[in-house]
């Protein structure tokens, strides 16, 4: 993400002009343009045209300039692009305003949005800008027949391949060979800066050895982890051990996965943790909270008036960072954030116990 020009508004509002540079920079506007906003942008709408020099032919495509009062705000991660959706409240031409249009955001689109910022909104286009210069992460597990290849994205990780190969003895086997070449083959496809490969046993070894003579581009960008299986319990252990973050400065998902661990661990123990917005709340004002822990989806529901809690969210969040506490924002759409979810969309780790 990068941050083109910063102005202040009329009271507490600001507006901020982003680029977003890659898939995840969009993601991350998801969570940040909310109902309300004020969002701009170049587009083009079609114009109905009935006049006398021009017969109607059902609408002509024009570039304009809009500036929307945003409805909702959709990430579609298969067409590459943002959609937010609003009345146009401003635009180069005023005969336009008043009717509903769609931004379609895509990488590279520079961006007007306007609002009321909150703190973790303003920490969540950091972390963006940030994570610009981070590497690009494949994690690939591999034991006897099968391997799989996930890349780790800051809306998630993502499994780009599973591959099965039967090895070892009987009709259907084939030389462990053939396993390695198409693990090395999607590997090199991904262009990944580092590669994470894991696995218990020593495949993993044999596989990098493999790599070594017949993908020697791959070897050098490839550090090995042990981890109890393959596939989705093996990139947990990747990033519950922290190995992704000794590739990049920060990752959102290995900080989410060691919190939720931390957080299930103390529950279990009847240790310093509470969950649900009433629990959580208290121990908020009793100034308790070390780590709030909140769901993205449950926090933009309640910012826009479509939850279900008694409490103001942004109220939480101010009172635990008064009172010293961190807040991190889950990501929904990755497993630590469903675990989050299944607790009501919110937690904290407390610095003592609530009788």
């Amino acid at each position: 993400m990068r941050i083109a020009d910063r102005q202040q508004r009329e009271g507490d509002r600001e507006r901020i002009t982003v680029v977003p540079e890659s898939l995840d920079d969009l993601w991350h506007l998801t969570y940040v343009i909310e109902p309300g906003d004020r969002v701009g942008g170049d587009t083009t709408r079609r114009i109905q045209r009935n006049d006398d020099q021009l017969r109607d032919s059902g609408g002509e495509r024009e570039h304009m300039w809009v500036e929307l009062a945003v409805d909702d705000v959709e990430f579609a991660k298969f067409a590459n692009r943002l959609r937010v959706g609003g009345e146009i409240a401003d635009c180069s031409r005023e005969d336009q305003l008043g009717f509903h249009h769609t931004l379609n955001v895509e990488e590279r689109t520079e961006l007007e949005i306007e609002k009321q910022w909150q703190t973790d909104q303003l920490e969540r286009l950091q972390e963006a800008v940030e994570a610009t210069e981070n590497p690009d992460v494949a994690i690939a597990t591999v034991e006897e027949g099968e391997a799989y290849v996930h890349t780790v994205e800051q809306y998630g990780v993502e499994e780009r391949a599973a591959i099965t190969k039967p090895t070892g003895k009987g009709e259907y086997a084939r030389p462990r060979e053939e396993l390695f070449d198409e693990l090395g083959a999607v590997l090199r496809r991904t262009d990944a800066e580092a590669i994470i490969l894991a696995g218990p046993g020593f495949t993993k070894q044999d596989a990098l050895d493999y790599f070594s003579e017949e993908y020697p581009s791959l070897t050098e960008r490839t550090t090995t982890v042990d981890t109890s299986a393959a596939g989705g319990r093996g990139v947990h252990e990747v990033l519950k051990r922290g190995a992704v973050e000794e590739v990049q400065a920060k990752t959102r998902i290995a900080e989410e996965a060691e919190l939720i661990d931390e957080l299930t661990q103390r529950i279990g123990k009847g240790a310093k943790a509470t969950y649900g917005i009433d629990e959580t709340m208290q121990a908020a004002e009793f100034g308790a909270v070390e780590k709030l822990l909140i769901l993205d989806s449950r926090l933009r529901k309640e910012r826009a008036g479509e939850g279900e809690w008694d409490v103001d969210a942004n109220e939480l969040i101010r009172s635990v960072e008064q009172k010293g506490g961190d807040v991190t924002v889950f990501s929904s759409d990755f497993d630590p954030g469903r675990q989050l979810q299944n607790l009501g969309g919110v937690a904290a780790l407390l610095r003592y116990r609530l009788d």
